[in-house]
């Protein structure tokens, strides 16, 4: 994607783990983009319509699919930068692109070879998660599937590897390996802190890492960082446990901007 992808500085896909409503939404959008504007990185706002995979069945899993994504649209409108959702099954695809100009394939679901193409058939950019249980190689074949369907716009995100049942690691030589299959990688600081399959039924997470995750990340010379924020992330309807406070980040992205200078 022209004007994203082809910077000096790394880009940034953010913003809250779901839509939760208008107002929260533009709030945290208007945020972000001053301050990427400001330190001169092309941003992306993220925002789930809806969450398909909860632990539990009382889990928030959205207001509404058109509304959400109503909302999703106005944000692009409003601030004039580019949008993403991610999607869960093939008739989801058509419907998402109708309003968001990047589909993220959920890391569980990145071996689903009828959803890659049906997010490949739109003509958007499609941005795979790899999986918590694969191999940095084997995404060239998910790559390798949406280009077979005639879309060669992909990007790949890591975003940690399973490790025990309980934890995630990042194991930052696979950002190279993913690299080598020409498309842009993005390293996802919040979701690799994630500590999953708690008895309580609720993620959990190690937020006060996500710089450490971050810094890393630029170090090696990924293109993109992903992040979810949230003004109050205890009060966040969905992944309260990893987002990072807004009143972070812009301190945390100058630091990152300067590595990437460095190198």
């Amino acid at each position: 994607m022209k004007g994203i992808t082809d910077q000096a500085n790394f880009f940034l896909v953010a913003g809250p783990c779901a839509i939760e409503g208008e107002d929260m939404a533009m709030r945290i959008a208007e945020r972000v983009v001053a301050i990427t504007a400001k330190l001169d990185i092309p941003y992306v706002f993220k925002g789930s319509y809806r969450k398909a995979n909860r632990s539990r069945i009382d889990s928030f899993s959205g207001i509404g699919d058109e509304k959400a994504l109503k909302i999703l649209r106005k944000v692009g409108e409003r601030f004039g930068v580019p949008t993403t959702t991610d999607i869960h099954a093939d008739e989801e695809a058509a419907m998402a692109a109708e309003y968001a100009d990047i589909l993220q394939i959920p890391a569980f679901l990145c071996r689903q070879t009828s959803l890659l193409v049906a997010a490949a058939e739109t003509g958007k950019v499609v941005n795979i998660k790899k999986g918590q249980f694969l191999s940095p190689s084997a995404m060239q074949h998910a790559q390798q599937k949406v280009i077979d369907s005639g879309n060669d716009q992909v990007w790949m995100t890591e975003r940690g590897v399973t490790f025990g049942y309980t934890d995630l690691v990042v194991d930052f030589r696979g950002i190279h390996t993913m690299q080598s299959y020409g498309a842009p990688v993005v390293l996802d600081c919040t979701h690799s802190l994630q500590q999953p399959n708690q008895s309580s039924g609720v993620t959990g997470g190690r937020p006060a890492m996500i710089e450490t995750i971050a810094r890393a990340g630029v170090a090696v010379g990924v293109e993109g960082l992903f992040l979810e924020t949230h003004f109050n992330p205890a009060e966040a309807k969905s992944d309260a446990a990893n987002m990072l406070p807004l009143d972070q980040l812009e301190d945390l992205l100058t630091k990152l901007v300067r590595i990437r200078q460095a190198i």
